[in-house]
């Protein structure tokens, strides 16, 4: 497996789509990534060449740099996520009490689906009918 930008990514998958297993790195910023580093996105991993993954690494830094504040990768976009879901827990906005919920937060109808969120069913037993 290859190491780029602290994160192994898959072998046997194209270049293109091992590029989007770093959490902030899409299709599009991979395919950029691959371009500016001349190599065809349709290649595997496992058949680049050391210096071919040694340029993705440096075309991919300098994206990373040149980008600055706009591209944030894996560590900090997580940090960032994370410090925003909780701004919004903290003022008690409505998308916030959500969160904290666990329900869904854009707006999705909760009285069927919506299993992701709330978890697996919880069954509540039915009163029994008292007979004379």
């Amino acid at each position: 497996m290859a190491r780029i930008l602290g994160v192994d990514i898959p072998n046997d998958k194209r270049v293109v789509i091992s590029l989007t297993y770093i959490f902030g790195i899409g299709k599009s910023t991979s395919q950029q990534i691959l371009k500016l580093a001349n190599i065809d996105e349709n290649i595997r991993v496992k058949d680049l060449a050391d210096e071919q993954i040694a340029e993705i690494r440096r075309v991919a830094l300098n994206f990373v740099k040149a980008n600055g504040e706009k591209l944030q990768l894996e560590g900090d976009l997580r940090r960032t996520v994370a410090m925003d879901i909780k701004r919004l827990m903290e003022i008690g906005s409505y998308r916030g009490i959500r969160h904290r919920r666990g329900l869904p937060v854009r707006g999705q109808r909760t009285k069927t689906n919506a299993r992701t969120r709330k978890g697996p069913r919880k069954t509540v037993a039915n009163k029994k009918i008292e007979t004379r």
